[in-house]
């Protein structure tokens, strides 16, 4: 099954990858290991699961703004998410996408309970299109 969801742009590029989706808030500061890309975040229901490479979907971003440096982090170390897909982005996640070239997006049509850990998407952070394949 091929979906193809519109949604808000927040930083740009194109990414695809397996979707991880998180219920709750990501915290890229405390929450997630620079060095590995696992979430060690005890709150977290995708505690021990990797980032690196894989579409990140979760609700908004909490915590401190050196959460967008860890991003940034992340990303230095190849460890960051392809891509990431927000219910709604706030500035932390933000600046880190933009700051990192990781493609964020936020407020898809449908909400975020349409996206499923494991399915492959593309994230067109250019055109506001995100390409779910079941």
């Amino acid at each position: 099954m091929l979906a193809e969801v519109k949604a808000r742009v927040i930083a740009k590029g194109v990414a695809e990858g397996d979707l991880l989706v998180s219920q709750k808030p990501v915290s890229f500061y405390g929450g997630v290991d620079p060095d590995s890309g696992v979430v060690t975040d005890g709150e977290s229901d995708i505690k021990g699961q990797s980032i690196a490479g894989r579409v990140l979907v979760f609700p908004t971003g909490k915590g401190s703004t050196v959460g967008s440096y860890t991003l940034y982090r992340l990303k230095k170390n190849g460890k960051a998410p392809a891509a990431i897909i927000n219910g709604e982005c706030e500035t932390i996640c933000a600046v880190g996408g933009i700051i990192s070239d990781v493609p964020l997006v936020d407020k898809p049509e449908g909400g975020l309970a349409q996206f499923k850990t494991g399915a492959k998407a593309k994230v067109d952070a250019n055109a506001g299109v995100i390409t779910v394949t079941q």
